[in-house]
């Protein structure tokens, strides 16, 4: 507040001083008026105290300083703003791929929850099947293990088994053939029942043949 008193109290001495010399605002000529004021505005707006030349050119160099360091924030601003648009901008289309990503994604849950539905049926449905097939496997087995077939028996050994049966049926088909045509032969008793007596013998023999054969191979596997 003081400060403002003797403010006013200088301008007023000052306006006294010029209206003693002749200089009062009301005497000068209108363009006189008009410079001082711009020249007094100028020197508010660079805030020197004086008019001298020294003065004016030391309070624009700094004016300039500050207009350039206002304009290298300015450009390193842009700049800045520049690539945070960018940015911006990238994650806008990164946000935009991921929202037509996961729209696409909630489309294919209904055929894959289908899909996986029919997944866990077939799966229900194999693990029947492998049930059934391991106890099938063990029957077939237990069955194996009655007859006396081991492991051990090789294949050559079960073809020829096989080749042995064919020839066993070789010999005992004109057995079997004998005897049923007995059968459209006129009723001779006695001929009948040495004829099928015989049969019979041989019938049995190859019969005892096959299982000799048989008893061979597994005897040889144990």
């Amino acid at each position: 507040m003081q400060y403002f008193v003797d403010f006013v109290a200088v301008a007023a001495r000052i306006r006294e001083i010029l209206e003693n010399v002749g200089l009062a605002q009301e005497s000068l000529p209108s363009n006189v008026v008009s410079s001082a004021q711009v020249l007094a505005n100028v020197a508010n707006f660079l805030n020197i105290r004086d008019t001298e030349l020294s003065s004016f050119l030391v309070a624009m160099g700094d004016l300039s300083l500050r207009k350039t360091g206002v304009e290298e924030k300015r450009a390193k601003v842009q700049k800045e703003s520049k690539i945070l648009l960018d940015y911006t901008r990238k994650a806008i289309a990164r946000l935009t791929y991921l929202k037509r990503t996961l729209a696409q994604l909630e489309d294919d849950v209904p055929p894959c929850e289908a899909q996986m539905e029919n997944w866990k049926t077939n799966l229900a449905v194999m693990a029947s099947k492998e049930r059934q097939y391991l106890q099938q496997y063990s029957n077939y087995k237990a069955l194996l293990n009655r007859v006396g077939y081991t492991q051990d028996i090789s294949h050559g050994m079960l073809v020829e088994m096989a080749e042995h049966r064919q020839d066993l049926e070789k010999k005992t088909k004109p057995i079997m053939d004998t005897l049923r045509s007995y059968q459209d032969l006129p009723p001779d008793k006695a001929l009948a029942t040495l004829a099928i007596e015989d049969k019979k013998r041989q019938y049995a023999a190859a019969e005892k043949y096959l299982e000799d054969v048989l008893q061979s191979a597994l005897a040889t596997t144990d």
